[in-house]
């Protein structure tokens, strides 16, 4: 075996075995046995498992970033399409390089932004914000968002390839399917000026105002409800003077029946003089008074 092959075969094994366990728990003495070479090879070809772990990383993260750059170069012009071909990009890359990308992910741990592989999806993510900032602009919508939004993306991509490079129970098409689902239709909903609906200060001030309102029309709509009873009432009360006039008229006896509807008007309140304020009973915030006094000023003037 030439040198070169010997090299060759000494990354294959170490990324098969670097792919399973960290490089602070696996020794020269494991990579020799299972290359079935003596230590002093690794030594000779690497200078320790340090260089070879730094060798096996350098591979992946060019392939990898061979994959990406080529996509960024010649992507479609179709937003729906651009979008597809990435995220069937990096999960090509995760399909045929599983070993690889789970090198990758154990130098570059979600907690470490230094990582390799972090650094690398850091560069895409400006990528995906530059195509986003420009999209946002034909959209007329603020792009502020962008970078975030872009990170969203990426985010989301290598989460669900590293469960799927896991747990490969789906294929790659539907794993992608699923991925620009969610990118495509939430980025297609995405308002001028997002806010929070329940939680926050802002939610917190806007639903006291909506429960103001709300408060405000229930009052108008009581008030409302007072007018319409006095006004019937005021029918009522002339229904009951006509129908006394004209029973005076009728009756023999009409100087006694007119004392006693004399003594019944004295016995029994007006139905319209009666008080048309708010029940007492009801608490209601101050400002909702205007409401009140804006249906008083109606009923006067309609007076």
């Amino acid at each position: 075996m030439s040198a070169y092959e010997r090299r060759e075969q000494l990354i294959r094994v170490g990324r098969h075995l670097f792919a399973e366990q960290s490089i602070d728990t696996l020794s020269v003495e494991e990579i020799a046995s299972a290359a079935k070479v003596s230590k002093p090879i690794i030594y000779e070809h690497f200078g320790g498992k340090e260089g070879l772990y730094a060798v096996v990383v350098d591979r992946e993260l060019q392939t990898l970033s061979e994959s990406l750059n080529d996509f960024f170069t010649h992507h479609p012009t179709s937003e729906r399409q651009t979008m597809e071909r990435g995220v069937l990009t990096f999960l090509t890359y995760v399909e045929e390089h599983n070993e690889g990308f789970h090198v990758l992910l154990r130098d570059s741990p979600s907690t470490d932004p230094t990582g390799s592989l972090n650094t690398l999806l850091m560069t895409v993510s400006v990528q995906v914000e530059k195509m986003l900032d420009e999209s946002f602009k034909r959209a007329k919508l603020p792009t502020k968002g962008a970078p975030y939004y872009a990170n969203m993306i990426v985010g989301l991509t290598v989460f669900s390839a590293q469960l799927w490079a896991d747990n490969p129970h789906i294929s790659k098409e539907e794993l992608a399917a699923y991925i620009v689902n969610m990118a495509w239709y939430g980025m297609r909903g995405i308002d001028a000026k997002p806010q929070l609906y329940f939680e926050g200060k802002e939610a917190e001030a806007r639903r006291a105002k909506e429960q103001k309102e709300e408060q405000k029309q229930q009052a108008r709509e009581h008030k409302r409800a007072l007018k319409e009873a006095k006004q019937e009432a005021r029918q009522a009360a002339k229904r009951h003077s006509n129908h006394g006039d004209d029973a005076l008229e009728a009756s023999p006896n009409a100087a006694a029946d007119a004392d006693g509807s004399a003594d019944l008007d004295t016995a029994a309140p007006n139905p319209a003089d009666s008080n048309t304020s708010v029940d007492p009973g009801i608490d209601i915030d101050p400002e909702v008074e205007e409401a009140f006094h804006d249906l008083d000023t109606d009923d006067e003037n309609h007076n």
